[in-house]
């Protein structure tokens, strides 16, 4: 009688929830310290000197001195749309988180979504020239988990067919191409400093841009539209970065070098546990001109490789106290206040990204160890898929 193989043992459960990611903190004692300085001068909003101070600092950082602060990223976006005088269409990608979107529609601009190509996830520069019409007025690039697009190639199209192009960066802060931030690419570039990214300021949102007459601009539509005490110069809104946030962001960006370093030795970890695991793909390696950060460990699940599905995965993972993210699903074009829009593009590749990607756990305190320990369960569970 041949008896069955034997089914691996039981891997341990994390005694306390692994969870995506954590925010990085500062050290308490140095947060106080700032906190004492905010006590002292009263001042907690509207330009305050620690606003100011950690505005230099992002200017020197990113060697441009065209850089606007928001209280989210969101507002920032919305605002940089408006402060461009952007209408019309604009091509984006229906891969994103749905504020890129909604940026677009509370400009009253139609978006126009096209394929990502397959190794990035960033927009398809072909499928974007394919959609272009007299109407298009922007391409909406997004650096989908801190991978760069192919940047060249919508420099040249928007070029050639006279678009603004717009980048959302959300993802991308410490991202580097030849040398230099990624923040300077296209006209302007949005990054969001919310709690959840690899740097942060408890909430934020930043503005980078060539034209320099947008920054007063941009200071008014931030402000209310305030240009003095007693005049308004237009319909603005309130997106003001506060003193708080400002302290926080900039007592993170002192720690930003170490925080790279640290994910890329969870990254790289992650890649050599799993990259031989049957159906579990990570992204081709970057080319030589990027500098990455390490912010998110996006891999596919192809469910005919693996054994089973991305969303049994992900569900199953939860047994164990690890808890990933289906990031992004579903497509944008598919949430309910967006299926309205017609689409000549059939997503082919987004669609099937959209059901594949899953992001792992990945945060400064993170131990090696619980990163083989998740590898472990991933391998543990598609070699028992009939007893988990």
């Amino acid at each position: 009688m041949i008896s069955e193989p034997a089914k691996s043992l039981q891997p341990h459960v994390a005694d306390e929830k692994i969870l995506v990611t954590r925010p990085f903190m500062p050290p308490l004692e140095e947060f106080t310290r700032g906190l004492r300085e905010i006590w002292d001068n009263q001042w907690l909003t509207n330009n305050g000197p620690v606003l100011q101070r950690y505005t230099r600092k992002l200017t020197r950082y990113f060697q441009n001195d065209n850089l606007s602060l928001f209280n989210n990223g969101t507002l920032a976006l919305q605002i940089g749309l408006q402060g461009m005088n952007i209408t019309g269409e604009v091509i984006t990608t229906p891969f994103t988180f749905v504020a890129t979107t909604h940026a677009l529609y509370w400009n009253k601009i139609r978006p126009v979504f096209v394929d990502i190509e397959p190794d990035y996830y960033t927009l398809d520069p072909q499928k974007v020239e394919q959609a272009i019409t007299p109407w298009t007025k922007a391409i909406l690039a997004v650096h989908v988990f801190g991978y760069p697009c192919k940047y060249r190639a919508l420099a040249d199209i928007a070029r050639r067919y006279n678009l603004a192009l717009i980048y959302d960066a959300a993802h991308a802060f410490g991202v580097r191409v030849n040398g230099k931030p990624i923040g300077n690419l296209g006209d302007l570039s949005m990054f969001s400093f919310h709690a959840t990214k690899l740097y942060h300021s408890l909430e934020g949102g930043m503005l980078l841009y060539k034209d320099q007459g947008l920054k007063q601009k941009f200071d008014y539509l931030r402000n209310l539209g305030f240009k003095s005490e007693t005049r308004v110069d237009m319909p603005g809104t309130n997106a003001r970065m506060n003193e708080i946030q400002a302290l926080m962001g900039e007592q993170v960006l002192e720690y930003l070098d170490e925080i790279i370093s640290r994910r890329k030795k969870l990254y790289e970890l992650y890649r050599q546990e799993l990259e031989q695991v049957p159906g579990i793909g990570f992204s081709p390696e970057l080319p030589g001109d990027v500098q990455a950060s390490y912010a998110y460990v996006p891999v596919r699940v192809d469910e005919k490789s693996f054994g089973m599905s991305r969303d049994d995965l992900y569900t199953r993972l939860k047994k164990y106290n690890v808890f990933t993210r289906r990031y992004f699903y579903p497509l944008i074009c598919d949430f309910a206040c967006y299926r309205h829009l017609s689409m000549t593009d059939p997503l082919t590749t987004a669609r099937r990204v959209a059901d594949q990607i899953l992001t792992l756990p990945i945060y400064d305190k993170l131990e090696e160890e619980d990163v083989v320990r998740i590898c472990e369960i991933i391998k543990h569970i598609q070699k028992n898929t009939d007893c988990t």
